[in-house]
Parts: C-alpha cells; structure tokens; sequence
C-alpha cells in the first residue's frame, strides 16, 4: 500500500524549528539555542548546593527559569556517559534527571538524548588517529600514559572550540559551552538522519 510520507518524509514535515541543546554536567548546564538551523543563543549557567541532592533541585529551578525564557520546539541533552567513578555517574544522572523534569514541567514535547561520539564525529572531531597520538607524544616525550590520555582529551576539547568558533564565526572559550553548541549544530542539520546514527529517547 502506498503511503503520502515515508518515514523520512515525516520526520521533515515535522522536523522542529527551535532547538535548544544541553550539555550537563554535575555543577552545569551549557546550551545552545539554535532557531531554524541558525545559532541565536548560547550560554552556561552554573548549579549551588552542597551535594547533587541540592545541585539537583537548583538545577531544576534554573532550568525552569531557562526555558521560560524561549520557546521550545525540541530539547536535546547529551546522554551521561561511562565514567571510572559511579558515584559521578550517579550524581550526574540525578542532575540530568532534574533537567528533563524542568522540561516536563515547562511543557517541552520533544526531548531526546544523543551520544557524545554522535555530534563530535559530525563536526570532525572524532577520536585521536594514532598519527595525532604519536605526535602529542613526540611533542612531550618521557609522559606518563594517564598524561597523555589528559592531553589527548584537551587537544579533543580545543578542536571543538575552534570548529564551532570558525563555523558560527564567533568567540567561545568554554569547552562545555563549545560542546553544546556543537550538539546544537549537529542536531539542527541532522535531525532525521539523528534517529538512524542511534538518537536515544530520553
């Protein structure tokens, strides 16, 4: 049976306008503002409380504050991911879990989580090949392997910057606001193909 949309179709027809994209952490929240594809906003707003109980609930408030104050077609927040500490993995699903409640509350249809290697492989950021490794290393010999990975990581963090600086033509230094504007840019480009590339349901 013929149908008028395949799913691709659908998701165009009702591809969301205006997109707000997060970036969390356990004391933050970055985010890009993105209106028809178009960076219009970004910002970083940072969490009090004396443990992520407390982070949790300024969290919540804040966000609410937030979104107020735009209007909201679709929000994506970056998925927590594995971390060698459970109790920051812990901490930052409870923060993250506040953020999608202030979403709810602030009657946001849309949100969705993405993987981090998602957005940076679109923006040409993916992981380290081994002739960037080994030139790091050349770079600073005689390092320990938990130094290198720490390099690694900046120099991973300083591209992202420059990429989302020399794309939008503006002047980001903070790596986690960087970081949400780079999931704004792949979102607000690739949002159909998201659902294939293993979009996540939030």
């Amino acid at each position: 049976m013929n149908t008028k949309y395949s799913n691709r179709n659908i998701l165009d027809v009702f591809k969301p306008q205006r997109i707000l994209s997060i970036d969390a952490s356990t004391n933050s929240l970055a985010f890009s503002y993105f209106i028809s594809g178009k960076l219009v906003k970004y910002g970083k707003i940072r969490f009090s409380g004396n443990d992520a109980f407390y982070k949790a609930g300024d969290a919540c408030k804040k966000s609410i504050h937030l979104f107020k104050t735009m209007d909201i077609d679709a929000l994506i927040i970056e998925s927590a991911i594995y971390s060698n500490s459970p109790k920051t993995a812990m901490h930052l699903s409870i923060v993250q879990g506040a953020i999608v409640s202030a979403a709810h509350i602030c009657k946001i249809k849309i949100i969705k989580s993405i993987t981090p290697m998602q957005w940076q492989n679109y923006i040409g950021n993916g992981l380290l090949t081994k002739t960037e490794k080994s030139e790091i290393e050349k770079k600073y010999p005689g390092k320990s392997s938990s130094w290198y990975k720490s390099k690694q990581r900046e120099f991973r963090k300083n591209r992202t910057i420059d990429s989302v600086c020399n794309k939008f033509k503006i002047e980001v230094s903070d790596d986690d606001v960087a970081d949400a504007i780079g999931i704004g840019w792949y979102v607000s480009d690739r949002w159909n193909a998201m659902f294939e590339d293993g979009v996540e349901n939030a």
